[in-house]
């Protein structure tokens, strides 16, 4: 039976940050998975844990606080971390590449000693603010940032900010001028200036622990030091966070894909029926198979995409297939684990029906399959 990947050209560096983490997700974290997830609460205890273990600060540069490692490090890490608790998963991995690596990669020196010490250490939690009341397009933003004097302003409103309230910075994007449609603009806005509230926890089927909610500014005054990377390469920054985004999504649908697969084995090994386990089945070995060769090929998916990142290759397609094979592949795998369980796999006292919740929201989270297969279908066709 499978429990991790393989060593594939892993760095031992790699390995060492991947099961440390494995280790401490087994011992502190999972145990706690399901009680997170049934009240809805955010897991500040584990987060504390991680960033004490550098797993907050996977690709920030060693000089700033931060493990010097890449986006394949990082994948590794959701992925443990996902087999334990999703919902910190989603936190770590959010805050890793959606929030670290785009001030790591185009924030200016200034930015970089203000920022990435304080959020590779955990001492400042990061979250990633795009998505809008009419959607995610970039290019068609309602949020303006207008510029006055050597500051600027903001104004708008974001849903589905992962994890608000609790994050300190997030990295907000906004046009440059009402109904622009020229490309965005990132700003790192503090979560406590002025103008700036949340609203309630949305109630979610999936990811509970990874609160979500609406994020409102109100005319927030920035400093003209705000702004990320400049006016020009707003779109440039988003394509990065977006692309990290799909590893982010890929790498955890991986971890509850392969919690599910565990699960499922261990009860199909000790169930019996007419006084045979169940795994004697050909119908049970079936789904198993299955199950096992679904999540490998999302695995490779996974870490070649991760791996182009790390190598400062475009991922685009490569990021858009990891995220959709892997996101349906999970789904696909916890189903037939609730199916294996039978009855028991819908009841609350098995994990499995958390796993199939958790995956659900993979196929939707980070841009749905069918916004996906669009972007895979548009790289592939252009002449």
């Amino acid at each position: 039976m499978v429990k991790k990947a393989v060593d594939f050209d892993l760095t031992d560096a790699q390995k060492a940050l991947r099961d440390k983490v494995s280790e401490l997700a087994t011992r502190e974290i999972a145990p706690h998975a399901a009680a997170i997830d049934r009240e809805q609460r955010f897991p500040r205890e584990a987060v504390a844990q991680l960033g004490k273990q550098g797993a907050l600060g996977i690709s920030v540069p060693a000089a700033l606080g931060g493990l010097g490692l890449d986006a394949v490090a990082a994948s590794l890490v959701i992925e443990e971390l996902a087999s334990a608790c999703a919902s910190t998963a989603a936190i770590v991995g959010l805050h890793n590449l959606l929030v670290c690596e785009p001030i790591a990669r185009f924030g200016s020196e200034t930015q970089r000693k203000v920022w990435l010490p304080a959020l590779a250490s955990g001492s400042k939690l990061g979250s990633f603010a795009l998505t809008e009341p009419d959607g995610a397009d970039g290019s068609a933003l309602a949020t303006v940032a207008r510029k006055e004097a050597d500051s600027w302003v903001l104004r708008g409103t974001k849903i589905f900010v992962t994890p608000s309230p609790y994050a300190q910075v997030a990295l907000v994007i906004a046009c440059l001028q009402p109904g622009d449609h020229s490309g965005p603009a990132a700003f790192i806005v503090p979560t406590d200036a002025v103008g700036v509230s949340f609203g309630p926890a949305y109630q979610t089927m999936g990811l509970r622990g990874a609160l979500r909610s609406t994020m409102t500014l109100d005319d927030v005054h920035l400093p003209a030091g705000a702004l990320l990377g400049g006016e020009s390469v707003g779109r440039e920054i988003l394509r990065f966070a977006r692309e990290g985004g799909s590893v982010v999504a890929a790498a955890l649908a991986l971890g509850i894909g392969r919690a599910a697969f565990t699960a499922a084995t261990h009860y199909a090994l000790s169930r019996r029926t007419n006084g045979q386990p169940i795994s004697e089945h050909q119908t049970v070995q079936f789904k198993i198979a299955d199950m096992s060769t679904y999540l490998d090929a999302a695995r490779l998916l996974t870490w070649r995409a991760a791996a182009s990142r790390a190598a400062r290759v475009s991922t685009g397609a490569q990021a858009s297939m990891a995220k959709l094979i892997a996101s349906e592949a999970a789904t696909r795998v916890a189903s037939d684990a609730v199916q294996i369980l039978g009855g028991n796999g819908c009841l609350t006292d098995y994990p499995v029906e958390r796993h199939f919740r958790d995956a659900k929201v993979c196929e939707i989270y980070e841009g749905s399959s069918e916004i996906h297969r669009l972007g895979i279908a548009s790289d592939l066709l252009k002449e």
